[in-house]
């Protein structure tokens, strides 16, 4: 079942929290998707055209965009500025992701926010970070994990490093460590009573996903050889197999005992079972394995092992995750406006989050957050006679 109206009544463990983002692409919003997730007033103050910026798309269908109010303005006028500071003000946390020196060069930097609201925690989001000698050039995702030895690691034996998407660089090592240094800032606030910069690179956070191999490495148990280790797919038990139908199959059957249980329910020979971890078996086992596998289809398999110890599961696409019983028991699914979409995460016992809001379309909420900031009526008009609002 895909929820479609309010999780709870309550807003999330964020209320109050009242965040600007300045409008970017890639894990900027998706951060701020989270925090407006968890019950955060995310304000994002948008370009007059955004017509450049992303993937061109009705905002229904922008779920990185979702929770948002959306004010549109001219942040190259003075006057526009000025706005965005007014809302800095009276703000918790700032996000932009431009490339370093951008904001400073529109009046909006650290120094400039600090000096009217000291407690402002001012999240900034890049690929190489503020500094270094890389950090003024362009790139994209696959360009800082690759930079981090994350994309080194990913791919088949023998073969090219594979894009992992844009998972590891852009959402896993940018929205979430800014989400985290971001409630980190917040949480030292609260004795300081002062804000401060957090510099969330994407090659930082994609290495600090990381940290496990390069510890591995350092003992000599992972092989710099794509496709050869035991989290690589190197090891037949943690692999993925096809089945008589053409779907995929997950097997992750790491430890002797849940690799036991998976033997038995396929049949495999127990020659396999005691030798394991006997890499000179390996060859010989993925081989046996495959060709068990491929004898029926991938629903066959799940009426069998799912839900047992086997560790196993099937390889779903997006279109086939939110109908899995699984998903639909623990409502991980919402549908809003049409489109069907992740849940918030992670969940609260007691401060639960509202269903997520649609994405705004841009500038939808100018004269609400105007009013707020404190425009009157006329300094509206005048704004929108300047084409600094719309």
């Amino acid at each position: 079942m895909v929820h479609t109206g309010r999780m709870s009544e309550t807003s999330g463990p964020l209320q109050g929290l009242r965040v600007v983002e300045l409008a970017g692409i890639g894990p900027a919003p998706m951060c701020c998707m989270l925090l407006a997730d968890l019950g955060a007033d995310v304000v994002r103050i948008d370009r007059l055209d955004a017509s450049g910026l992303g993937l061109p798309m009705e905002p229904r269908f922008d779920v990185n965009a979702r929770g948002r109010r959306s004010l549109a303005l001219d942040l190259k006028a003075p006057a526009g500025r000025d706005v965005a500071l007014r809302l800095a003000d009276r703000a918790d946390v700032l996000v932009e992701g431009f490339r370093p020196g951008v904001a400073e060069k529109l009046g909006l930097g650290p120094a400039d926010c600090h000096a009217r609201n000291p407690a402002l925690v001012y999240g900034r989001m890049t690929g190489f970070g503020q500094d270094g000698p890389l950090a003024a050039a362009a790139g994209h995702d696959l360009n800082y994990i690759a930079l981090s030895g994350a994309l080194h690691a990913i791919g088949e034996a023998g073969g090219a490093p594979l894009p992992p998407l844009n998972l590891v660089g852009d959402y896993g090592g940018g929205a979430l460590f800014l989400a985290f240094g971001l409630m980190a800032a917040l949480h030292e606030r609260q004795r300081s009573g002062r804000g401060q910069v957090v510099d969330a690179a994407m090659v930082d956070g994609a290495a600090a996903l990381a940290s496990i191999f390069y510890g591995l490495g350092a003992v000599g148990q992972w092989r710099a050889d794509r496709g050869t280790n035991l989290l690589d797919g190197g090891a037949p038990f943690y692999a993925t197999y096809e089945t008589a139908d053409g779907r995929w199959v997950s097997v992750g059957a790491l430890e002797p005992k849940f690799f036991a249980r998976f033997a038995e329910g396929i049949g495999l020979d127990a020659e396999f079972v005691r030798g394991q971890y006997d890499r000179r078996l390996w060859p010989r086992m993925r081989q046996a394995i495959a060709a068990i596998l491929r004898t029926r289809s991938r629903d066959a398999w799940c009426e069998r092992l799912e839900g047992s110890d086997a560790c196993f599961a099937p390889v779903l696409s997006f279109e086939e995750a939110p109908r899995h019983r699984h998903a639909q028991a623990r409502g991980a699914f919402v549908e809003i406006g049409g489109v069907v979409q992740p849940a918030p995460a992670p969940r609260f016992s007691r401060s639960v989050p509202g269903a997520p809001r649609r994405a705004p379309q841009v500038g939808e909420h100018s004269d609400e957050v105007l009013a707020e900031a404190g425009c009157d009526a006329a300094a509206i008009a005048a704004l929108r006679a300047k084409g600094v609002v719309r």
